[in-house]
């Protein structure tokens, strides 16, 4: 591929290699290779499924070490919440008020979407901001008819000259309506819920990946809550914000695969993913660090319950980690008898999920030992999964690599052939949903950090078609963060109940109990 000088200048100015671009370009022309499925993780076969007293076991090992241990929550935050509204743009798009009603164009449009969203209107948490601007604004809103006060309630929610909802961080909307009118965003509600598994000897630490035009909007909520929200918990906060890294920035081509370019010439960049915050998790130091979307949260009386379940799997991974780093010590000495080796690869299959090659036995002692070793040190992700109530999105499943290996692994539906029957009954049977419910141990027996780019499947990245100024192109991902970027991490899944997956993904789930008050 002949760049210009421009185009390497442009390249180097993001801060990426001349060489990392030719190999995505590479990638467009080669194609990515589905995901093979072996079969779905199921309880008992990849997925455990706790005893109330081992509920009760992991709570206590977690309070127990917790305060020896500096703990983190990293939470992706980047996206605006445009995709929260868009059967209301859609709306403001095509209907017009002169010519019929409301119900008429729900009706016809079968939307039942609109439906729902107008039956409960007032219970939305921000339902008394927008008609108290409506109030300002209009001098004559209530002598209205009905749809033309429902189209000015949606018009001052997304419009960008007045509320502009559509525009704004999903981590800073009126998640929650509490008494005397008092709101709560999902940042906040974050706050509260980490300070609730947090260590009782230091600040709870929280970090947000953003976009860079919003860091002044969480700045000035976090100044706006501190006071309130440390006085509730008792707690003091830590809170760090980071930017997705330009240089985790792809390049864009055409169908044909040369480069895409804008109309002044230059190359076409996009974000790649949520996989490109590997970066970001991996500047981060803490002994264990809690993973969740900005958007799944819930009211205060749930928060106990949710808590008790991040407890569950951080001490899970506390326990699985200590015996790990006892094992990697023992490794270390050489002097190992079978039964040891016998004990370690045991603990691997049944408490990491390893599976062991067949031809381990006929290794030499030294081999043995290295094998071990090395699928021992690695970093160490505890999952929480729910049972399968379709949503879209990623699922737990057994895999198997191009070398053969097979593995445990969080796999999005873009990665599996659809054309494939085999592949598609195995979706159709998958018994569980990934909520990003994750704790992370990521340093080694030493206390160093992993580097965790060093443990990314490159090829488990995404192609997807976009246009730009009516033309097409193709848009490459990077692995994401809980897919491919852990794909070579010592990994454990268990099941853990609804109550922990409150995601908003549209308006309306704002509806749901978890969100609600009554």
């Amino acid at each position: 591929m002949n760049f210009s000088t421009e185009d390497i200048q442009q390249i180097e100015h993001k801060g990426i290699s001349l060489k990392k671009v030719q190999q995505q370009i590479k990638l467009f022309e080669n194609g990515l290779p589905y995901t093979n499925l072996v079969a779905e993780a199921t309880i008992g076969d990849g997925i455990s499924q706790l005893t109330a007293n081992e509920i009760q076991y992991f709570i206590s090992q977690f309070e127990e070490k917790k305060n020896a241990i500096s703990i983190l929550k990293f939470v992706p935050a980047s996206g605006a919440a445009t995709r929260m509204f868009k059967f209301l743009f859609q709306f403001l798009d095509e209907y017009n008020v002169d010519k019929e009603s409301i119900n008429s164009y729900i009706n016809r449009r079968k939307n039942k979407d609109l439906s729902i969203f107008f039956i409960g209107l007032d219970k939305f948490p921000f339902y008394h901001i927008v008609q108290e601007k409506l109030q300002e604004s209009h001098s004559d809103f209530n002598t209205l008819s009905i749809d033309k006060q429902r189209l000015k309630f949606v018009e001052m929610m997304l419009d960008t000259t007045k509320l502009n909802y559509g525009n704004y961080p999903k981590g800073l909307l009126p998640f929650h309506k509490y008494k005397n009118q008092i709101i709560s965003t999902a940042f906040e509600e974050h706050l509260y819920e980490s300070a609730l598994y947090s260590s009782s000897n230091e600040a709870t630490k929280l970090h947000f990946t953003i976009s860079e035009r919003y860091n002044h909007k969480f700045d000035e909520e976090f100044t706006r809550i501190e006071k309130k929200v440390e006085d509730k918990t008792g707690s003091k906060f830590d809170i760090s914000f980071s930017y997705q890294k330009e240089s985790t920035d792809t390049i864009s081509v055409t169908p044909k695969n040369k480069p895409f370019r804008d109309d002044d010439g230059s190359l076409l960049f996009r974000p790649s993913g949520h996989g490109a915050l590997i970066e970001n998790l991996n500047d981060l130091d803490a002994d264990i660090i809690f993973i969740k979307n900005i958007d799944n949260v819930v009211t205060y009386k749930y928060k106990d319950e949710v808590a008790k379940y991040k407890k569950v799997l951080a001490g899970i991974l506390l326990e699985v980690q200590e015996r790990a780093f006892s094992y990697l010590k023992k490794l270390e000495t050489s002097q190992l008898s079978e039964e040891e080796l016998i004990e370690i690869g045991e603990f691997l299959v049944n408490k990491m999920n390893v599976k062991i090659s067949a031809e381990f036995e006929k290794y030499s002692l030294k081999y043995q030992i290295e094998y071990l070793a090395e699928k021992l040190n690695r970093p160490i992700r505890v999952c929480g999964m729910v049972k399968n109530e379709g949503e879209p999105g990623g699922g737990p499943f057994w895999i198997k690599d191009e070398s053969g290996n097979i593995s445990l692994q969080i796999v999005e539906s873009a990665q599996i052939n659809k054309k494939s029957k085999h592949q598609k009954d195995i979706l159709k049977n998958a018994t569980h949903f990934n909520p990003v419910d994750l704790v992370c141990g990521i340093k080694n027996q030493k206390g160093e950090k992993f580097d965790l780019k060093k443990f990314v499947d490159a090829k488990a990245a995404f192609i997807t078609m976009k246009t730009k100024t009516g033309k097409d192109l193709k848009a490459l991902e990077l692995p994401g963060l809980w897919n491919g970027s852990m794909a070579n991490w010592n990994t454990i899944f268990v099941e853990v109940p609804l109550i922990t997956f409150n995601p908003v993904k549209t308006v309306n789930d704002l509806l749901k109990a978890p969100h609600q008050i009554k």
